[in-house]
């Protein structure tokens, strides 16, 4: 099939529901063998399970470096290689105007959204750099680009992400290593329970094709992105957005 990835390892960050379960299993079908990370192992069992073939759980806490680190090392020490990592974790966050936002509400989305990105990208570069293949993607959002109100850590995490994909697909551009982005509008999945109705609709609307997106559409872009085929495109951001985004 085309996009084939049979032979390949790949990691896939809070694939126990949602994104990641679609972005796994598509992976998962394309011949990977797929490390289903989760926070909820019990989650992430249950996933690699229903995919069959090579997947396995891996738990996973993004927010803590020693935990990306250890996550790293027990894929590789499993299967001998990682040639792709999938960032998709992430969080919504506290639906307020910033007034309203704590200290701890900031640190939290943060932790998660863009440190999680970092500890887990840190932790694979030097297996890959090793090995001078890798394809990274990591899973941004349309309103990192042009910002969702009430959701300003949310929003500000994602822009962190898409300008930290430039940053490190630019320094690994010569290795082999591609990295780049994908940045959906609203998809839905059970973080849209994390947001109001008005949120939702606030999303929707902006939308030209006036529906929300599926996350088998998201996964069909980060298959891409995943694969040998993405050879000569690094330090992008490809939008899965329904037209919402024109830049």
């Amino acid at each position: 099939m085309p996009f084939e990835l049979t032979g390949q390892t790949a990691i896939v960050t809070g694939a126990a529901t949602g994104i990641g379960e679609a972005i796994a299993r598509r992976l998962a079908k394309a011949g990977a063998a797929v490390a289903v990370a989760d926070l909820n192992l019990d989650g992430a069992s249950a996933a690699a399970r229903s995919m069959g073939g090579d997947a396995f759980p891996l738990r996973l806490d993004i927010s803590r470096s020693g935990s990306a680190n250890a996550a790293v090392e027990e894929v590789i020490a499993r299967r001998g290689r990682i040639d792709v990592l999938v960032n998709n974790a992430g969080i919504a966050g506290k639906a307020a105007p910033l007034w309203e936002q704590t200290d701890e509400d900031w640190q939290t989305v943060i932790a998660v959204n863009l440190l999680g990105v970092v500890y887990c990208t840190r932790a694979v570069l030097p297996h890959m750099r090793s090995r001078k293949y890798g394809r990274i993607v990591n899973v941004a959002s349309i309103a990192g680009k042009e910002g969702n109100p009430n959701m300003s850590p949310y929003s500000a995490t994602k822009a962190a992400v898409i300008a930290f994909t430039k940053s490190v697909g630019k320094e690994v551009a010569t290795e082999g290593i591609c990295v780049n982005a994908v940045a959906p509008a609203v998809i839905r999945t059970h973080i849209l329970d994390q947001l109001t109705p008005e949120q939702v609709d606030y999303m929707t609307q902006r939308i030209p094709m006036h529906r929300t997106g599926t996350t088998e559409e998201v996964a069909a872009v980060v298959h891409f992105l995943a694969s040998p085929d993405c050879s000569f495109v690094t330090g992008q951001c490809y939008d899965a957005s329904g037209g919402r985004a024109t830049y």
